[in-house]
């Protein structure tokens, strides 16, 4: 997931003593090829540690107990991500074909626990990033939509992000409509239940569109079956996930 100088990397072993053979399968083949994968997957991190559990049998049979892993400042797809903390478990991946020189692949699906923390200067960091850009249009698309057959609509309207702000439990967004030049505001709650439901509460548009958003309450936006979020916290100018993700080879 991670690329970095291999200088800036921190790669431990399991604490209990090691074989030597345990020990030179984790260090020559397998922590090089899981450092690779990596690094084909962000464009850049300050720092990683990498923590690879495992007997000397189970990793020649392309079986990994447990691995653990962090990272702070990395930068994926455009989006600022301060800190990531993951723990893995029950990994099969292609040793076999590792050790011939082959990019490492997982065999399986796995169930990532961890910890997400973006801080605001982190978010407004992203602006530029299509994935962040994509999900906020989307958002405001279903805003529109959500506030009544009254309002305009706006199927090819163009949007300039400009600041995200979080206050409290409250999220705060300014742009400007391209097309007509106009300034908004979006403020609305957040809050998760059911573990994968994002209910966005009480949303709010400001700015010269003819909407009423009086009426709307709440809109839910349904994460998908991958995703497991046990916590979100909106806090001091930050925001903490904690939960677990479905993760593939591809």
């Amino acid at each position: 997931m991670f690329g970095l100088p291999t200088n800036e990397v921190k790669v431990t072993e399991s604490t209990e003593t090691l074989p030597q053979q345990r020990s030179r399968i984790i260090s020559k083949v397998l922590s090089p090829a899981v450092k690779l994968w990596l690094r084909s997957q962000v464009e850049q991190v300050e720092d990683l540690q990498l923590h690879i559990e495992g007997g000397d049998r189970q990793i020649l049979s392309g079986y990994i107990p447990k691995v653990t892993l962090f990272t702070s400042r990395a930068l994926y797809q455009g989006l600022h991500l301060q800190q990531i903390g993951l723990v893995a478990e029950n990994i099969r991946v292609n040793l076999g074909q590792v050790i011939k020189g082959k990019p490492l692949r997982l065999l399986e699906p796995i169930r990532a626990q961890g910890e997400l923390l973006l801080s605001e200067d982190d978010l407004n960091a992203s602006l530029e990033s299509e994935l962040l850009i994509g999900g906020l249009n989307e958002f405001f698309q279903m805003l529109l939509k959500g506030v009544g057959t009254n309002s305009p609509a706006f199927p090819n309207q163009q949007l300039h992000w400009q600041q995200i702000t979080v206050n409290g439990n409250q999220i705060h967004l300014t742009g400007i409509l391209l097309d007509s030049n106009s300034p908004i505001a979006i403020s609305t709650g957040v809050r998760i239940s059911d573990r994968n439901q994002l209910h966005l509460d009480n949303p709010q548009i400001q700015g010269n569109l003819g909407l009423n958003s009086t009426n709307l309450d709440s809109l839910t936006i349904d994460l998908g079956p991958d995703v497991d979020i046990h916590e979100l916290t909106l806090s001091h100018g930050q925001l903490i996930c904690r939960g677990s993700i479905s993760v593939t080879s591809d």
